[in-house]
């Protein structure tokens, strides 16, 4: 099976997918012809999302997933072994916004966001980089944001996870040896779920200004489409995305 670039069909692993930009992305390469394996909590969601997908001929499977859970994540790479022999790329898009001042001391919402952006990033490649040594390549799409290059009031712990994964990203680069590609692809506003987790009541009537431009999420899929795309030669290592109409 080959993509619709001419590619080798690949498989691929998606945290996060059961809405927003991970079920865009789901969408989206299984339509070019890739096997996904989606996981998150919702398992209902992804169940559904796989059935659509078949339905639309083509290739998906799904497993609960908890990326805060090391052993869970070590699970969801061997399913896609498993089934489909190979592990290709790892979307790490999992992710959480409760945004808050500091001085709210929100410490659980804090703990959250490094337990999902960050251990979920690292837990993963934990989990895979050991499998895609062993057969000789694969590809890491780390989905950070614009909040990964600024920081804004309520958003500090988020962009410091953010800012986090951009440099994990960049040392695995480095580490790799060319055999391990790395992209980060960093959203700008996208309908997404993710402004739901904000329970601070004046973050939450900021971001409803700040969200009021917004793209889709299917936008940042077709970049994640782009960069798994490439030539084994070529790496496409930052991808930002924003609308048009943002000045942030």
């Amino acid at each position: 099976m080959t993509d619709t670039a001419g590619n080798t069909a690949k498989v691929v692993l998606i945290t996060g997918a059961s809405s927003g930009i991970g079920e865009a992305t789901a969408r989206r390469l299984a339509a070019d012809g890739h096997h996904v394996l989606l996981g998150a909590r919702r398992v209902d969601r992804l169940e559904a999302l796989v059935q659509e997908i078949s339905a639309e001929g083509g290739s998906a499977a799904c497993r609960s997933l908890d990326v805060t859970d090391a052993a869970d994540m070590r699970g969801f790479v061997a399913a896609a072994g498993e089934r489909w022999g190979r592990v290709d790329v790892m979307v790490n898009n999992a992710g959480v916004m409760p945004l808050s001042p500091l001085e709210a001391l929100k410490v659980d919402e804090w703990d959250r966001m490094i337990d999902v952006n960050i251990r979920g990033v690292l837990y993963s490649i934990a989990a895979a980089l050991p499998v895609m040594r062993r057969q000789g390549g694969g590809q890491f799409v780390n989905v950070a944001s614009v909040g990964a290059f600024e920081v804004s009031p309520t958003a500090a712990v988020y962009c410091a996870t953010k800012f986090a994964v951009r440099a994990l990203s960049e040392g695995l680069r480095q580490e790799s040896g060319g055999d391990i590609r790395v992209s980060v692809v960093s959203p700008g506003v996208t309908e997404s779920e993710l402004a739901d987790s904000i329970s601070d009541a004046d973050a939450r009537e900021v971001m409803k200004v700040y969200r009021a431009a917004a793209i889709p999420a299917s936008a940042v899929a077709d970049a994640i489409a782009f960069a798994i795309s490439r030539p084994a030669e070529v790496d496409v290592n930052e991808i930002v995305v924003r609308p048009a109409a943002s000045a942030q």
